[in-house]
């Protein structure tokens, strides 16, 4: 990595050259987005969830537009962490970009198998986000998110990536600042504050759900208030937990204002749909704004 510049921000023990990354799963895995933009000028470049296998995700339609954000099932499709660090990852590592690696697991043991495989990745992949929003298999809660226990457990499961790790938390639980709490006292270095929003919409000419899966996450600005109210309750609650606000970020002002709330680097996701060059236009923005 680039030597810390003026805009440089830290996120636990990690120095990123600016304050805003991509989102997950709004970005691929590797150079989709470069004909846009140069990542390697992005804080970081967050990729979409991957497994220890390859998944094939939810059954069509998977996206969907609302008046205010997008629903998405897309279920995590991916091929897997193996074939991402023999294809992917090399792209962008030669060309320069910060990575952290998304990982998710229907179990403990799964992230720990994700996580083990992530111990051989190059130094470009700087830290590992551990993405809790996904339904659990062991019989004890619907989401990891939502159970500060099994929360913690995958924390300390994921340790063996060699690499700072990043919880990503979830506003579907009035716990999530307990969760915070639970998350850091098992070793991640940061959270991140929120993920999707649980929504469903149907069909006025069927009558049927739109997306294939039924029901879906909400992203965008419908959004961006809630992630904005996560941020301060824990920001407030865990005054030395550094936060990644993410959630409906559009602007430069979006971001400034989920590190207003306490956020010290914020994730551009939805927004990139529409608008592809998103993610350097906010960092644009906002380096204008804190000027």
């Amino acid at each position: 990595m680039t030597a810390a510049g003026p805009a440089a921000v830290t996120v636990g023990s990690v120095t990123l050259r600016n304050a805003v990354m991509t989102a997950s799963g709004t970005a691929g895995y590797g150079l989709e987005l470069s004909p846009y933009l140069d990542l390697a000028t992005l804080g970081a470049f967050v990729t979409k969830s991957l497994a220890a296998f390859e998944w094939a995700g939810n059954p069509a339609p998977r996206l969907h537009p609302t008046t205010s954000g997008m629903l998405n099932a897309v279920g995590l499709q991916g091929p897997g962490i193996a074939a991402w660090m023999s294809e992917g990852l090399p792209q962008l590592e030669r060309a320069g970009v910060t990575v952290v690696a998304s990982i998710w697991g229907r179990s403990v043991d799964e992230y720990r198998a994700a996580a083990d495989l992530l111990a051989a990745a190059p130094p470009c992949v700087v830290a590992v986000e551990v993405n809790l929003s996904c339904p659990n298999l062991e019989g004890r809660s619907a989401m990891f998110a939502h159970d500060a226990t099994l929360a913690g457990e995958v924390i300390e499961a994921t340790a063996a990536c060699g690499r700072p790790r990043w919880a990503k938390l979830s506003a579907n639980t009035d716990r999530i600042v307990d969760i915070a709490g639970a998350v850091a006292d098992a070793g991640a270095e940061a959270v991140t504050c929120i993920n999707t929003m649980l929504a469903m919409a149907y069909d006025p000419a069927t009558k049927r759900p739109v997306l294939g899966a039924g029901g879906g996450g909400l992203s965008g600005p419908a959004i961006h208030p809630i992630a904005v109210r996560a941020v301060h309750d824990v920001a407030i609650a865990h005054p030395a937990l550094p936060i990644v606000g993410v959630g409906g970020v559009r602007s430069g002002w979006d971001a400034h204002e989920l590190m207003l709330a306490g956020a010290v680097a914020v994730q551009v996701g939805t927004a990139t749909f529409a608008d592809p060059r998103a993610p350097a236009r906010v960092r644009r923005e906002l380096s204008a704004l804190v000027r």
